[in-house]
């Protein structure tokens, strides 16, 4: 989902990832638009909030020959070119490569922050534990998972590895946008 809003009287672009169209994931077709945007917001000096929900690249044949890989990096080098200000918030899923191209840390975000029940890790509980608990039961896969997610996935382990700045609380997000906005409203390279 990409569009414009007004924050406290300020346009602000929004790139957003919808998890009921593919699971929110990324394919070719949104990580063009989602470039597009990106360039244009930097082009007009136009603030950029991201909000994060993405379990990853849609996988499948079509996508890997159509150039996912090639289409995925001109988001992330939309994002780490852009000079204007960058605020994203992680509701729930950020999983590997796609996390990293959704303007993280790692691509010079100014501002992030992630609700608590932010999963943020290089691939899911399940998926993980499949790989290195394959052949375990499933008994012993479903424990593996939790720990997992609670030692590994949260967004409190994300903090202090510097992957984000704060955990925050839903409720706080609109002000702790405004505010960070407001912060680098003057903000050079």
């Amino acid at each position: 989902v990409c569009g414009f809003v007004r924050m406290d009287g300020r346009t602000v672009a929004i790139i957003a990832n919808q998890p009921s169209e593919n699971a929110g994931c990324l394919d070719i077709n949104s990580s063009i638009k989602a470039a597009r945007v990106v360039c244009f917001a930097d082009a007009f000096n136009i603030p950029i909030l991201t909000i994060v929900d993405v379990p990853g690249f849609l996988p499948g044949v079509q996508q890997e020959h159509g150039g996912i890989i090639r289409h995925g990096a001109k988001l992330l080098y939309a994002y780490a070119e852009a000079t204007v200000p960058k605020v994203t918030v992680i509701t729930r899923k950020a999983y590997g490569g796609a996390y990293d191209v959704m303007s993280s840390i790692h691509l010079r975000g100014d501002v992030n922050v992630a609700w608590p029940q932010a999963e943020i890790a290089v691939m899911g509980a399940k998926g993980a534990v499949e790989i290195i608990f394959r052949g375990k039961g499933a008994e012993q896969q479903d424990k593996e998972a939790e720990t997992y997610t609670r030692t590994l996935a949260n967004p409190m382990q994300a903090a202090r590895r510097g992957f984000i700045q704060d955990v925050i609380k839903p409720s706080s997000s609109r002000q702790l946008i405004i505010e960070s906005l407001a912060m680098l409203k003057d903000k050079e390279l």
